[in-house]
């Protein structure tokens, strides 16, 4: 029970993540305008995200522009949109594996040493999913720190974290939980498997013993007659 109990809470925790991990790479705010200094100008909202940058004015709905190049971004999201992408696919396809590892699921047979084995799997893909989710925000966010101190960029260009960073935190965090209880779940179908088949080659050794015991008395039985 306690075995189903891990695995229904790392499905769950994973497709969280899967679907943190997509709205993440979709969102537009991954940098916003910062409003120091002079640049105070609290009826505009400027948002920049790995596939567009968004302008929002006050009183009039949001305009998007996808960029026109791939070169046009900066390094760091640059790097960020593939590591993204690679995300992604990694979470549905942790996803999808665990689905495969569930008790529950009968396409797979119902061995649970095999069921063990494809639940570790999925539980290791999505702590790599974690990992790949928290470089890429991590480096957004320290390129966005650094420049906001920096004296020499303009006030203009200066940025602050946008809400994509927050759930990309986030989402890492549910990834590699959900991972972890996986790996747990595993652990826990290896154990129930090597005991339950214990048990039998106990019983069998038993009775092997007591056949053994009493064949002498058939033999000796014989003898006398």
């Amino acid at each position: 029970m306690a075995t189903y109990a891990l695995q229904i809470a790392g499905l769950v925790l994973g497709g969280v993540g899967m679907v943190g991990t997509v709205a993440v790479t979709v969102m537009p705010q991954w940098r916003v305008s910062a409003f120091i200094g002079s640049n105070i100008v609290v009826f505009e909202n400027l948002w920049e995200g790995l596939w567009m940058s968004c302008m929002r004015h006050a009183n009039i709905r949001m305009q998007c522009k996808i960029y026109d190049s791939l070169l046009a971004l900066s390094p760091d999201l640059q790097a960020a949109r593939g590591l993204m992408c690679a995300a992604s696919v990694l979470g549905f396809l942790a996803f999808m594996t665990a689905v495969l590892g569930m008790k529950c699921t009968r396409c797979t047979g119902d061995d649970d040493k095999v069921k063990g084995h494809i639940l570790l799997t999925a539980g290791v893909i999505f702590i790599i999913t974690g990992l790949v989710v928290l470089i890429p925000v991590s480096w957004v966010a320290n390129s966005i720190i650094r420049d906001f101190y920096n004296p020499i960029v303009d006030i203009a260009q200066k940025r602050e974290l946008g809400e994509a960073l927050y759930i990309g935190w986030t989402t890492a965090l549910v990834l590699m939980v959900g991972g972890a209880l996986f790996c747990c779940a595993s652990c826990c179908h290896e154990k129930s498997s090597s005991y339950r088949y214990s048990i039998p080659s106990h019983r069998t050794t038993h009775k092997s013993y007591h056949t053994e015991k009493k064949s002498p008395s058939v033999y000796s039985k014989s003898q006398y007659v």
